[in-house]
């Protein structure tokens, strides 16, 4: 059923159904780029660059995985069109599979010592708050307790907005006013955790972009004060992103990555786009590995990500 055990079934449908509109795009640009031709050509190559790029891959991702085609054409010498899909889906199951995460693997883990502390980054508008708040039912559904900290202080609709998360959730919260210090939010936060003897914590932060300075020193004290209660947090700085926005995608990461240092992705609104295609582009350039995807509007819709499944969806009709 894919590497983990975690993939049931109803994830199974759930992605499935959430890839409709990018596997439906990229396969019928699949089915135009070899039609009427049986043997993988120049043409054949030319016409399959084109659909990745078109499918929000990414021309670098493109390149690399038609350099690899090409490899495998001219080792085989004669390649027929009707292999293209498995060696295609080969190619980008092993792209995925490079970037192997250090973080904890699935939302049910052995008991630790200290609270696991996620720190979630990430622009306005790309689903942040909502993916903690699935985050937090996901972690809560499998016995974790866990703390949310409203330290997108900015934003009063930022608090509100985690504060109805939290109560669906049925999880604890941590919030102050607007406009109060985000590192003393994010150290509460932590404090109050460790003290209940919490298994996760998730910090929400500010999405501002427009100084990069200003978000750099708001991260770094940010993490600074954490660890004076949890010495190794952020376990996690989780970069969520807005799988629709496509390249725009691509363009927010350069700008996270340069200010903070990020270990792993959330692609959100998979399911009302056809540029699904830009989880395999951002984890190819970032070398940063996608660990959840959102598929649905439902709590529940927030799934790990495995790239054996995702592949395996994306390839099939």
């Amino acid at each position: 059923m894919g590497l983990l055990s975690f993939f049931t079934k109803k994830n199974k449908e759930d992605l499935d159904k959430g890839l409709e509109k990018t596997k439906s795009s990229f396969l019928g640009k699949l089915s135009k780029a070899i039609a009427g031709k049986s043997k993988v050509d120049s043409d054949v190559l030319d016409s399959l660059e084109e659909t990745l790029v078109t499918s929000d891959v990414g021309v670098g991702t493109t390149l690399k995985i038609i350099e690899r085609i090409e490899t495998r054409v001219s080792r085989d010498k004669y390649l027929g069109t009707s292999e293209l899909n498995r060696i295609l889906r080969e190619e980008i199951s092993s792209l995925l599979e490079e970037n192997a995460s250090n973080t904890i693997q699935g939302f049910d883990f052995p008991k630790r010592a200290e609270p696991y502390v996620i720190m979630v980054v990430g622009v306005n508008g790309v689903g942040k708050t909502t993916t903690i708040g699935k985050l937090a039912h996901q972690f809560k559904s499998s016995g974790k307790s866990v703390v949310l900290g409203a330290a997108d202080t900015f934003r009063a609709a930022a608090i509100d907005q985690l504060r109805v998360w939290a109560e669906r959730a049925g999880v604890q919260i941590v919030a102050q006013q607007m406009g109060s210090d985000p590192a003393s939010v994010a150290y509460d936060t932590c404090a109050s955790a460790k003290a209940s003897e919490a298994d996760v914590v998730i910090i929400d932060t500010a999405g501002r972009l427009h100084n990069k300075v200003n978000l750099m020193n708001e991260l770094g004290k940010i993490k600074k004060v954490m660890q004076k209660v949890i010495p190794d947090a952020p376990h996690e700085v989780l970069l969520v992103l807005d799988a629709s926005t496509g390249q725009n995608a691509i363009e927010q990461a350069k700008q996270f990555t340069a200010v903070t240092t990020v270990n792993a992705l959330a692609l959100t609104k998979l399911d009302g786009t056809a540029k699904g295609g830009v989880v395999i582009g951002i984890s190819d350039q970032f070398k940063i590995p996608v660990k959840y995807i959102g598929v649905g509007e439902k709590i529940e819709h927030l799934q790990l990500f495995d790239r054996v499944e995702f592949v395996d969806s994306l390839f099939n009709e």
